[in-house]
């Protein structure tokens, strides 16, 4: 398969692809890392009569803490600068966890955290760790920048918040708060395919051991990132014991996802595994955060 035709530019600065993206609009894409823009081109599902590519704006590839330790990164920064960059472990560690469960190699090479964020695929990885994290967004377009909360961004199977002239410059993951454990789980038939279902939990206990706070977050769940309120709301206030994550998992995979079934998964499997998933994933969250409490 080939693309349809389209003009191409690589502007060297994002001043430049700020303006550019202001120029083409709804005709221009924004190319990051490509690894699900140009498959779409390909297969002319996606035929942009303009490419814009931003390989070339380096200001947008960094990893630096901010002060009270936020992590921001660069919307351009590899899902592989990720992977081997010490701070990531130390600050995000539920993002560190995620990173070896995206595709292949070879695909976290080129792709972006930024890119993928945009791309908004609901069974995409770094969509649910971001939610999950609570992160912020900031953009740039002709008219200045503008800060997006992570909530409010997903507004569908691939569709966001981001208008057609903006360009997102960087993501802020707020530093996790003490005494918190952390945990990704997803399941899919070869490692790198898309996963069936794929859940994030964060779990924080306070000084007696009961549940302060709680996120779930569930990929290939629903039309974009699923975050489940009731059943984060049902461990709070509660020790963590394996009744309370049983209760958890029914409640979210009986009543809060809305996964759609597909060639390799039935939705009743989907909700089979969303349960499975939960419940050892808040076991494991629930473990660290107890040994973050003892340290």
């Amino acid at each position: 398969m080939k693309p349809a035709p389209f003009e191409y530019l690589a502007p060297d600065s994002l001043e430049e692809a700020v303006s550019l993206a202001a120029q083409h609009g709804d005709h221009a894409k924004l190319l990051a890392g490509g690894q699900s823009l140009i498959p779409a081109m390909n297969f002319r599902v996606v035929q942009p009569a303009m490419l814009i590519d931003l390989n070339r704006v380096t200001e947008l590839r960094y990893i630096r803490q901010n002060e009270g330790g936020a992590l921001a990164i660069g919307s351009m920064t590899t899902q592989h600068e990720l992977e081997i960059d010490g701070q990531v472990p130390d600050r995000v560690p539920l993002l560190f966890e995620a990173l070896p469960h995206i595709a292949h190699p070879q695909i976290r090479n080129r792709g972006t955290l930024g890119g993928s964020l945009v791309h908004a695929d609901p069974a995409a990885e770094l969509p649910v760790i971001a939610l999950a994290c609570g992160a912020r967004l900031k953009t740039r377009s002709r008219e200045g920048e503008r800060w997006i909360e992570i909530g409010s961004f997903f507004q569908g199977m691939f569709m966001t918040d981001l208008a057609p002239e903006e360009i997102l410059v960087e993501v802020v993951f707020p530093p996790m708060p003490p005494g918190t454990g952390w945990s990704f789980m997803e399941a899919s038939r070869r490692r790198g395919d898309y996963a069936m279902m794929g859940v994030a939990v964060l779990l924080r206990l306070d000084g007696e051991g009961v549940c302060a706070s709680a996120r779930l977050v569930y990929l290939n769940a629903g039309d974009g990132p699923v975050d489940s309120h009731e059943a984060a709301a049902s461990l709070i206030g509660s020790k963590p014991t394996a009744a309370a994550f049983e209760e958890a998992a029914d409640i979210a995979s009986q009543k809060e996802i809305d996964p759609f079934g597909n060639i390799h998964a039935t939705v009743d499997f989907q909700r089979h595994l969303a349960h499975v998933l939960t419940r050892r994933a808040l076991e494991q969250a629930s473990g660290r955060a107890q040994r973050a409490r003892a340290n």
